[in-house]
């Protein structure tokens, strides 16, 4: 063979290697692999995240205090039965993966795309109050640096890679500033946060990390290096203001929406006990971790979200109010 044809050879098999490597994800030079980056943000590679995505807790601003108010505790456990699935009984019932990225549960224990009133009503649950069949979930938060082996109902396409971190798990309702709260419905469903915020524009998001020591800095936009990657918090808040009629609404949001900074509900709507999840974990050291996205999301930190649905009893729900209108028995999460 001629000197000239081994040549073209050569360039048509590199030709048919970018191009396969494209198709992957990747660009090939040499023989490193580049990551192709979201054309929407250049800077940003396909899978997310980036070293942008990150800063150290003690580059974050001091953020002022909110008004004092009374908290009750729900102890549900940390998910130590392991009930994982990437399931949304709210925004994607019925469908199997709907979420597309990995859910970590606590309370209701059989909480699944198949979900209804009646099966969760029915179901045991991991919480103290064993009349609390609330389903309290959020996507999982992986240590990217370490494997796990897929769960039942994963896509190794939805790119969500990583080895799953169980968090110490706090769940708190929280009084009104303003006025007095009110018992929520059973079977209310709420989200916090905004599962698709990178690409919805942040209207919706409601992120929030902190780090052990340093719970007065809060980033929203950012996900926080704590110091030896000790006692990473993400903060997921639920808005609080009811529109005293619907369970549910067609955005999953309508319905339930956030009070003013200083507590104000919107007229139409009233104040019902604000719902938190603190989750703390022990991270890596650096750039280490990320929560479960969306595939176009990028695990970029502004996607963090969670979601409740209401199947506390009427008894124990009149607990929590109690506690936080007058005061009166109010356990510690």
């Amino acid at each position: 063979m001629s000197e000239r044809g081994l040549v073209g050879i050569v360039a048509l098999v590199a030709v048919l290697a970018m191009a396969g490597g494209a198709a992957l994800g990747v660009v090939l030079i040499g023989s490193r692999a580049e990551p192709v980056h979201h054309p929407s943000h250049p800077s940003h590679p396909a899978t997310g995240p980036a070293g942008s995505d990150y800063v150290a807790i003690s580059a974050v601003p001091p953020a002022a205090a909110e008004p004092p108010v009374r908290t009750y505790g729900v102890s549900c456990g940390n998910n130590e039965n392991g009930h994982y699935n990437p399931d949304n009984m709210i925004v994607t019932p019925g469908i199997r993966n709907g979420s597309h990225h990995l859910h970590d549960y606590v309370g209701n224990t059989t909480t699944s795309a198949g979900s209804t009133d009646l099966s969760l009503a029915s179901a045991t649950t991991t919480c103290r109050d064993r009349t609390d069949r609330s389903a309290y979930f959020w996507p999982v938060l992986r240590d990217r640096t370490g494997t796990d082996a897929l769960r039942a109902g994963e896509s190794a396409a939805d790119r969500n890679t990583g080895r799953v971190l169980r968090p110490q798990v706090s769940i708190t309702f929280s009084g009104n500033p303003r006025t007095k709260v009110v018992a929520p419905p059973r079977f209310l469903r709420v989200i916090a946060g905004d599962a698709k915020a990178y690409t919805n524009g942040g209207g919706n998001a409601h992120a929030r990390f902190t780090c052990r020591g340093f719970t007065d800095r809060v980033s929203s936009e950012k996900y926080p290096l704590c110091p030896g990657g000790r006692g990473l918090t993400r903060i997921l808040e639920f808005p609080s203001c009811w529109d005293a009629a619907s369970l549910d609404s067609a955005s999953h949001r309508a319905h339930v929406v956030f009070p003013s900074a200083d507590g104000v509900c919107p007229r139409g709507t009233v104040a019902i006990p604000k719902l938190t999840y603190t989750l703390t974990y022990d991270v890596p050291a650096g750039t280490s971790y990320a929560v479960d996205s969306f595939p176009d999301q990028l695990h970029r930190p502004i996607s963090d979200h969670a979601d409740y649905v209401n199947v506390m009893s009427s008894p124990s729900m009149a607990r929590v109010v109690a506690c936080l209108n007058e005061g009166t028995s109010c356990p510690r999460a």
